[in-house]
């Protein structure tokens, strides 16, 4: 990396705050180096390493998890299209969980998802006497779509 990229220059590419891309490399998503004068500098790489965290985040991966598969990406060079192959596996797993879970949802959504609240007339069906209760609060019939 000649010169790279500043902060500036990389924040009007991804369109994230400066204080963004900060925050990022502080849990290891982009690793700038310093120039002589102490500048932060960054790769055409993080470009793309940015850009993957942003929409990894619009589809409610926390930046623990997204940062955890990124540190296994060589952090000063492009990602290789094995690289997001592997990565993109353990997405694909959780990202079909979690369909599964909301067509679970959307399937259940107008029955009784075990709240306790014994206010629909189909709870005495589904939860007599609240018994779902004993396992625990909330609805315990989606309890697994919390995480």
């Amino acid at each position: 990396m000649s010169q790279g990229l500043t902060i500036g220059d990389l924040s009007a590419r991804t369109g994230l705050a400066v204080s963004a891309i900060r925050f990022y490399e502080t849990h290891g998503i982009v690793a700038p180096v310093r120039n002589a004068g102490g500048h932060r500098r960054y790769g055409r790489h993080d470009l793309r390493r940015l850009s993957f965290v942003m929409a990894a985040q619009q589809l409610g991966f926390p930046l623990a998890e997204i940062a955890s598969h990124m540190k296994t990406l060589s952090a000063d060079k492009a990602p290789s299209k094995a690289d997001w192959t592997r990565i993109s596996k353990g997405f694909r797993r959780d990202i079909d969980a979690r369909i599964k879970a909301l067509e679970d949802l959307r399937d259940k959504l107008d029955g009784c998802i075990g709240c306790g609240c014994l206010s629909l007339k189909s709870c005495a069906l589904y939860n007599p006497a609240d018994v779902k209760g004993q396992s625990g609060t909330g609805p315990r019939n989606l309890a697994h779509f919390s995480g």
